[in-house]
Formats: structure tokens, C-alpha cells, sequence
């Protein structure tokens, strides 16, 4: 079968599409990362310094006197998880409408804690309303749920919805001689300062509301979304713990969006790192090495699965205790 994620650019960029099915990151950074990974020892993945981190933060910052335009557009009763959905709208730091699904238990008494929960490359927000796909989203989401908790979720810049962004091409673009030739309107690292100002900006959102407990948010990302949990806890103080699902640490191919780079950021807060170490995107004895080097405290945990970079469902209850633990 050919593959179809080979890409070209008029505007000459290099590609950053990956390969069915892991569906999660770009193949080009997927060969990189492997190779370099080959060619390194087993200690940790190399880091900035701190001072070159806190440079980096103003990349997050955006205007807060800019109008949010939020509103609610849809509202679903969903009697099978006892729960009231309501989709909603927002305007981001860069113009764009950003839509997301805020979803609470009916069980939870005002004010509601709230769990973010951010898909990977190549998904969007409904794929934590799909069980048994690859990231076990519906489990999560239910398992939440269940426990009291209201979730949050989003579609990444060009994802989802949001593929208006990209002329409606899908972030996974193939060669097709019909399609447009530009490719690659955005890089990685634009997408990945994008989402976490639209996060910063549905926090907004949500505290105008009233209705959530603003002491008692936190996150879980797989892939692409645990990458982002290192940049948001970078910059957001309003979130008090996070689950990180199978994010590359590598900086080969993150330019300023390495999330090794961003470790310095998650200091005191509860962090848990669920791992799977046949997972081809990362040297598992280099994750292990800069886990114990720049991650690991008194409030961090790191859980390896016999898995690759899809882990099965049984990720679930542990990533359930934690929050229970620290939420």
C-alpha cells in the first residue's frame, strides 16, 4: 500500500504528517526521533536552561481585554451517562471560533470540579465520546463522568472542526495531484501555542460562568494533549494536577515546542506519566533517565505499560485514581 501521508509544499516547509495508524504524531518527526534516539545513550533527553524556558513563556501570553464572544449553540440531555452536554463557542487570541463540549454529571453540585481533556494529532474533541478507539476516549471520558467530574474538551487548531483553518484538508494531508498544492499552514509548534491559549481562553470562559470549582481544574492529554499538559503548566496556575498520556519528550522536530524543554514548569504540581515502552516514539530508558532527572518529586509518578504508543484501556483507572488522589 502506498503511503498517504507523503506530502509536498509549496512554501517549501518540511512536513510534519505521520503515519497510519499511529495517527498521534508526524512521520517525519517519528523517523528523527528514532534515529536520533538510536544514536544517543540511554541518559536523559538533552534540556534548555531555565533561563532560556522562562524566555520562551511569553510565547503563551494573550490579551485578555480581548472580547471571548462565548456562547452556548447546542444542548443535550445524555440519559445513558446521566449527564447534561452542552456545546459552545468561543473566539480565540487569533481570531478563530473555537468550539468545545463542556459535559456535566448530573450528580455534580455546583460549584463542579472540571478535567480538560485534549486529544492527540490527527483526532478532535469527539474522540473522548468513541469507546474502544485509540485513545480510549469514551472510557475516559465515562470514568470521569461516573466519578463526579465535568469535562472540558476542545478542538486543537486545524483539527476537528476547525480543518476551516486549513481550507478543510485534513492535518494528515496525502499527494493527491487535485488537492491545493500549499500544505503545512501551520507548524507544530504554532499549533501547539495556539491550544494552550484557547485552553487559557475556555478557563476564561468557564469562570465567567460561575458554575465550576476555578481550585479544582485539571487536565489529561494523550499524545499531542499530554505534550500540551507541559505547556500549560507552564503558564497556567489554574490547573492543579495532570495526567500525561504517551507524550515524546525528544526535542528532535519541536523547534521552541519541546516538551522536555517545558519540565521546568511543572515544579510542585501533581503530574502523572503513563508510558508504554514499546513506544516507537521514544527511547523508553531516556524517558525513564530524564523523568528521574528533571520531572520526578514528591507530587510525580511515572507507570510503565508493556504497551506501545496505544496503550489499552486498563490506563484508565489508574490515570482515575490519580485525579481522585489530587483533585
Amino acid at each position: 500500500m502506498n503511503n498517504p501521508f507523503q506530502t509536498r509544499s509549496a512554501n517549501r516547509r518540511k512536513p510534519f504528517w505521520f503515519s497510519n495508524p499511529l495517527r498521534l504524531l508526524p512521520l517525519a518527526l517519528l523517523a528523527a526521533m528514532t534515529l536520533g534516539a538510536a544514536a544517543e545513550d540511554d541518559g536523559p533527553y538533552p534540556r534548555i536552561s531555565e533561563e532560556a524556558f522562562k524566555a520562551r513563556l511569553p510565547f503563551f501570553d494573550y490579551d485578555k481585554t480581548l472580547p471571548l464572544d462565548g456562547r452556548i449553540v447546542r444542548e443535550d440531555e445524555r440519559k445513558s451517562d446521566q449527564s447534561l452536554q452542552q456545546k459552545f463557542v468561543f473566539r480565540s487570541a487569533q481570531g478563530f471560533l473555537v468550539p468545545g463540549y463542556l459535559e456535566v454529571p448530573k450528580s455534580a453540585k455546583k460549584p463542579y470540579p472540571v478535567m480538560l481533556l485534549l486529544h492527540g494529532w490527527s483526532g478532535s474533541k469527539d474522540d473522548w465520546y468513541h469507546e474502544g478507539n485509540y485513545i480510549s476516549g469514551g472510557e475516559v471520558r465515562k470514568a470521569l463522568l461516573g466519578a463526579g467530574y465535568a469535562i472540558l474538551c476542545l478542538d486543537a487548531p486545524t483539527h476537528g472542526e476547525r480543518s476551516n483553518e486549513i481550507d478543510y484538508m485534513h492535518v494528515n494531508a496525502f499527494d493527491d495531484p487535485k488537492a491545493p498544492a500549499r500544505r503545512n499552514y501551520f507548524t507544530y509548534a504554532e499549533i501547539a501555542i495556539q491550544t494552550v491559549k484557547d485552553y487559557r481562553r475556555a478557563l476564561d470562559f468557564l469562570e465567567s460562568r460561575g458554575e465550576a470549582d476555578m481550585s479544582r481544574i485539571g487536565l489529561l492529554g494523550y499524545s499531542m494533549g499530554g505534550m500540551d499538559s507541559f505547556y500549560l503548566l507552564s503558564v497556567e496556575p489554574r490547573i492543579k494536577m495532570a495526567v500525561a498520556c504517551v507524550p515524546p519528550l525528544l526535542s528532535i522536530g519541536h523547534g521552541p515546542a519541546a516538551p522536555v524543554d517545558y519540565s521546568w514548569g511543572i515544579r510542585n504540581t501533581p503530574f502523572l506519566m503513563l508510558m508504554g515502552r514499546k513506544d516507537d516514539l521514544g527511547n523508553a530508558a531516556k524517558v525513564e533517565a530524564s523523568y528521574h532527572k528533571y520531572i520526578e518529586g514528591p507530587n510525580t509518578k511515572l507507570i510503565w505499560y508493556d504497551e506501545g504508543h496505544k496503550l489499552s484501556p486498563a490506563y484508565v483507572p489508574d490515570a482515575l485514581a490519580w485525579i481522585a488522589r489530587h483533585l
